[in-house]
C-alpha cells in the first residue's frame, strides 16, 4: 500500500475518554468508543502519544520515547486479575483529570496491584527478558532511589557503569520489577484493544514526537546520539525561529540530535524507535516532520530563539532505511521551506492540511480544500488549535464577517451547501469541507464533532498549565455521530 486509503477519522486521545477513574484508560470505555466509531463508518481513530506524561503534563515531553503511560492502565482490568479490590477501586474514582492527584494516588494504587502480581509467570518473564523496556525500568528505578535529574545521580549510575546498572537490578530488584510490571500491563491491554479495533475495522493512528526530554531514559541510555556537554547536559537546545505567532521564537530546552552520530550507526536508534511505533499503530503521525529536513538549534543557555540557526538533517537517508510506505502522516504544517517540501516529495508521505489555517485571504493558501492533492490528511484543527466553535467565538464582528465570506466562497468552490447563519453552521461546514475534499483522509477532533467551545481545547502552545485536561463526560451522542455518519456516506468515505 503506497498511500492511505480514503476514509474518515476521529481525533480523541485516550486520556479524554469517559470513565470512573480520573482519566480515560484502555478499558471498557475505550472499547465502547471503538464500537461507536465502527457503527458510524469511521475507519480511523487518532490518538496522541501514549507515552508517560512529563513536564507540564504533556505527552510530548516524556521520560521515555517508547514506554506507555501507566495512567492508561485500566483499573477494572487489574481487578479482574484479582490485583485490586472493590474498596481500592472506589478510592480511585474521579471524573476530572487532576495530574497532581493522579501522581500522588495512582502510583501507590498500582504498587498495591504489583504486590499481588505473580512476577514468576512465563509471560512476564518473557517481557523482562525481551529488554523492550529495560532502559526505562532502570531509569525509573534510579529516579526513585536518587531523585532529581539523571545528571545529578552518582557518577557510576549517571554514566551507566555496568556494575552500577547491575546493582540497580539486584539491590532494588522489586522496584525494577515494578516498572517492568507497569509496561507489561500497558502493552497487554493495548494489544487487546488494538485487536478489537482490527475486528471492528478501525485503524489506529499514533503520534511520534520528534524530540526527547533532556531528563529521559533515551538521553541517559544514548548520550552519544545527542549534543551534550561533558556533564551530559544539553550543549545545544531545540526551538523554533521567530514568526508571526511568536516574535522572539520558542525555546523548548530539549537536546538536539547529533545527526553525524546517528549516520555512523546507520540510524539504528531511529529505526528501532520508528519500527516500535509502526508495531503499535497502523499509521504513524510524525510530529515536527520539518525537523527531519532541517533543525533549528539554539545555544544551551538562550532564553529567546533569535540566536538560533538551521542545520541540515539527513532525513532522506533515514527514511530510505525504513519500510513505511502508506503508513506515515507528516506534520509539515507551519515552518515549511523547500527542503521540507523536497523531503515530503521524496518520501511520498501524506502531508497535513488544517482548515483553521485556511482562511487568511491568501488565494494560494495550501490549506484551502480546493487545492488539496489526494495524498494528504485534512484536519478541521489539531490538538494544538482552538476548537472550530471556540475560534469563531474569538472573532470580533469585523473579523467574523470577513472569515464567513471567505468560508462561503470556499464552500461554493467545493460544491458544499451549508447554511452558515450567525456562526452556528460553521462547525458543520468545516466537517463537510474536510469530508468532501480530495484528501484521502479527513480527521475530525471529537470536540468539533460535538460542537464544543474552547473550554474543551486540548492544548494552548506556549503555555505550561491548564492543558491536556479535556475529557468527555459521556460517550459521543447518537445524534452527533449519526449526523457524521450521514456526511461520511454523502462524501463516500
Amino acid at each position: 500500500m503506497n498511500k492511505i486509503r480514503r476514509g474518515a477519522g476521529v481525533l480523541c486521545h485516550i486520556s479524554a475518554l469517559p470513565g470512573k477513574y480520573g482519566m480515560g484508560s484502555l478499558g471498557k470505555d475505550a472499547y465502547r468508543f471503538v464500537k461507536i466509531l465502527a457503527k458510524s463508518k469511521i475507519k480511523y481513530w487518532q490518538v496522541l502519544p501514549l507515552t508517560q506524561t512529563g513536564y507540564g503534563d504533556s505527552p510530548y515531553d516524556s521520560v521515555s520515547a517508547t514506554a506507555g503511560n501507566p495512567y492508561f492502565i485500566d483499573l477494572d482490568l487489574l481487578a479482574k486479575e484479582k490485583l485490586l479490590n472493590k474498596e481500592e477501586l472506589k478510592s480511585a474514582r474521579s471524573r476530572e483529570i487532576d495530574y497532581a492527584n493522579l501522581y500522588a494516588e495512582r502510583y501507590p494504587l498500582l504498587r498495591k496491584a504489583f504486590s499481588r502480581f505473580n512476577f514468576d509467570g512465563k509471560a512476564f518473564r518473557a517481557h523482562v527478558k525481551s529488554g523492550v523496556n529495560e532502559d526505562y525500568a532502570l531509569f525509573m528505578t534510579a529516579k526513585t532511589v536518587y531523585g532529581g535529574t539523571f545528571t545529578e545521580w552518582p557518577e557510576p549510575v549517571k554514566r551507566r557503569d555496568p556494575d552500577a546498572l547491575e546493582a540497580l537490578r539486584t539491590e532494588y530488584h522489586e522496584e525494577y520489577l515494578f516498572w517492568q510490571f507497569l509496561q507489561y500491563e500497558f502493552r497487554k491491554q493495548w494489544a487487546a484493544l488494538r485487536k478489537y479495533c482490527k475486528l471492528c475495522g478501525v485503524k489506529i493512528i499514533g503520534d511520534l514526537p520528534f524530540y526527547c526530554s533532556s531528563d529521559s531514559a533515551d538521553v541517559w541510555a544514548h548520550p552519544e546520539l545527542f549534543k551534550l556537554d561533558d556533564d551530559l547536559r544539553p550543549a545545544k537546545q531545540a526551538g523554533s525561529p521567530p514568526d508571526a505567532n511568536s516574535g522572539s521564537g520558542r525555546v523548548w530546552g530539549k537536546p538536539v540530535y547529533d545527526w553525524a552520530a546517528h549516520e555512523r550507526e546507520n540510524f539504528k536508534w531511529w529505526k528501532a524507535r520508528l519500527n516500535d511505533a509502526l508495531g503499535h499503530y497502523d499509521i504513524v503521525r510524525l510530529s515536527r516532520f520539518c525537523d527531519f529536513a532541517r533543525s533549528y538549534e539554539l545555544p544551551a543557555g538562550a532564553q529567546t530563539a533569535e540566536s538560533g540557526e538551521f542545520l541540515s538533517v539527513p532525513g532522506e537517508k533515514l527514511f530510505s532505511e525504513i519500510h513505511c510506505a502508506g503508513r506515515i502522516i507528516a506534520e509539515d504544517a507551519g515552518e515549511t521551506d523547500a527542503r521540507v517540501e523536497e523531503l515530503l516529495r521524496s518520501t511520498r508521505f501524506a502531508g497535513m492540511k488544517i482548515l483553521l489555517c485556511a482562511f487568511d485571504g491568501n488565494d494560494e493558501n495550501p490549506n484551502l480544500p480546493h487545492v488539496y492533492p489526494e495524498n494528504c490528511v485534512c484536519y478541521t484543527g489539531t490538538h494544538d488549535d482552538a476548537t472550530v466553535s471556540g475560534y469563531v467565538a474569538s472573532l470580533d464582528t469585523e473579523e467574523f464577517i470577513l472569515f464567513r465570506s471567505r468560508l462561503a466562497a470556499e464552500l461554493e468552490s467545493c460544491g458544499v451547501l451549508v447554511r452558515l447563519g450567525g456562526g452556528d453552521g460553521i462547525p458543520e461546514a468545516f466537517i463537510r469541507l474536510a469530508l468532501a475534499s480530495r484528501a484521502n483522509l479527513a480527521i475530525i477532533p471529537i470536540q468539533d464533532i460535538l460542537n464544543l467551545d474552547n473550554e474543551a481545547r486540548m492544548n494552548l502552545p506556549g503555555t505550561t498549565t491548564g492543558n491536556w485536561q479535556f475529557r468527555l463526560n459521556r460517550q459521543p451522542s447518537a445524534l452527533a455521530m449519526g449526523r457524521l455518519k450521514k456526511f461520511i456516506k454523502i462524501y463516500r468515505r
